[in-house]
């Protein structure tokens, strides 16, 4: 299913056909004299989902990096309990969403799956006010091992600030919860700005613990600062500096001083979720993913095993016999919402205005567009 942002933030049961909120539609060992820790109230850079959105605003392209790892890191912490096998997502299958910020901007949230064999679902995120993007996709993938399975995640992000034309991040797509020792991701930007293989590491046998994250960042490939932490609970960054400016200062002689500051506490800061509004299901197109799978989910909740598996043999047949009318008909399947560009990655079909407001009518008018079947 698009369960990336659909089911992940979900707490609770509610009502079917109900909104998520109330709107209308629409460390290194060091000396402690060269540590300096900052304080609770500073420490926390993310103190509300606005600041997570604010790394446009940040004049120091290193500075703009590190929020922008923040944000992805931040997202992790948010998952359903226990692992469960998810809902396999079918062809033309969507999620689309929208966020209400407390500052009165918004962010809008897409996803499709867009290939069936290979497995591919394309999301596309965007606020236009606070001028950020995400543009990715995700391809899972399972490898038989002997005697075990590992799944992985295979895909990318693709972070654009708006107002900064000269940046781009991207990082490849980790899952925490694969069967390796390790799960590398590794950021860059086009400003020579490199988050060098952030480690989501699962415990060992004897030793080490669980959610733990480890990785370095590098400017021009010096090392600046590390990442450590559990996505878990409490992720901090440790920058590496000198007196007189960054590593590699006038003098060889200078002092490092490191810094450190909490990039994201669960705890402190895993309440600020901005809640999501999703339109009710009885208004939502056959295969939007609340509406497609309703069946098998209320059929789970109620703990009817006999009737989620003929809920889902039902989805199942009704895409067979879609893909056996496309065959017969010579027809190709076209997404509906995403295309790929001459790079083979996967783009949104929309072309935004620069105009903070009219991109956001052209965001909606996009997303809740009447279906072409419907017309």
């Amino acid at each position: 299913m698009m369960g990336l942002f659909n089911q992940a933030t979900q707490k609770a049961h509610r009502p079917r056909g109900s909104s998520d909120d109330k709107g209308s539609p629409e460390a290194d060992a060091t000396d402690s004299d060269d540590v300096s820790v900052l304080d609770e109230e500073e420490g926390s850079i993310i103190k509300s989902m606005i600041s997570q959105l604010s790394a446009e605003q940040e004049d120091n392209p290193e500075e703009r990096f590190i929020r922008v790892l923040q944000y992805y890191l931040a997202g992790w912490h948010i998952k359903p309990k226990g692992v469960k096998k998810p809902y396999n997502p079918v062809l033309g299958e969507f999620f689309r969403c929208r966020y209400d910020y407390p500052d009165g901007s918004q962010g809008f949230y897409i996803a499709e799956q867009v290939s069936h064999h290979p497995p591919v679902s394309a999301f596309y995120y965007v606020t236009p006010a606070n001028k950020v993007a995400i543009v990715g996709e995700l391809r899972p993938k399972s490898k038989f091992l002997g005697n075990s399975v590992s799944t992985q995640m295979d895909g990318e992000n693709r972070v654009y600030l708006m107002g900064r034309p000269d940046d781009g991040r991207k990082s490849p797509l980790p899952l925490p919860y694969r069967t390796t020792p390790r799960s590398p991701c590794r950021a860059r930007s086009i400003r020579d700005l490199d988050a060098e293989h952030i480690q989501f590491k699962t415990k060992g046998y004897f030793s080490g613990t669980y959610n733990a994250i480890q990785g370095r960042i590098r400017a021009g490939g010096q090392e600046t600062g590390e990442v450590t932490g559990k996505w878990s609970e409490v992720m901090e960054y440790q920058s590496k500096k000198v007196r007189g400016g960054l590593l590699g200062g006038t003098s060889a002689n200078e002092r490092q001083i490191a810094q450190k500051r909490v990039l994201f506490d669960v705890q402190k800061d895993g309440d600020k979720v901005a809640p999501k509004w999703v339109a009710p299901e009885d208004e939502q197109e056959p295969n939007e993913s609340r509406r497609l799978w309703r069946d098998l989910t209320e059929a789970i909740l109620a703990k009817d095993m006999n009737a989620a598996t003929e809920a889902k043999t039902a989805v199942e047949e009704s895409q067979r016999e879609l893909r056996r009318r496309r065959e017969e008909s010579g027809q190709q399947f076209v997404p509906r919402f995403f295309t790929q560009d001459k790079d083979g990655r996967w783009v949104p079909k929309l072309n935004l205005p620069e105009d903070p407001q009219e991109a956001v009518e052209a965001v909606k008018a996009w997303i809740w567009a009447a279906s072409p079947g419907s017309q």
